[in-house]
């Protein structure tokens, strides 16, 4: 199976603040990052369904980082693989 990813991948561990009506907000931590997305490791984004929009948000760098916007690309019990969406 040959691997279809459009991005690559870049393992990345930092904390995320990920927010969304029905839990509010939750700190995750990144696995891995590409230009396309992110997956984020926390078992409470492993309910939401594909397609959900969530924002993310970087956080403990040295000036506040930007607000993204994101749709949950996957999820299992580890958590979820979020796309950058682009409004």
């Amino acid at each position: 199976m040959s691997n279809q990813r459009r991005y690559p991948r870049t393992p990345m561990k930092c904390r995320i603040k990920i927010c969304h009506p029905s839990f509010g907000e939750l700190l995750g931590h990144t696995r891995d990052l590409s230009d396309g997305g992110v997956y984020v490791r926390h078992p409470d984004l492993a309910g939401l369904a594909p397609g959900t929009r969530v924002t993310g948000q970087v956080q403990d760098l040295p000036i506040e980082a930007p607000v993204l916007q994101m749709e949950v690309m996957r999820a299992d019990a580890e958590g979820a693989g979020l796309r950058f969406v682009e409004d």
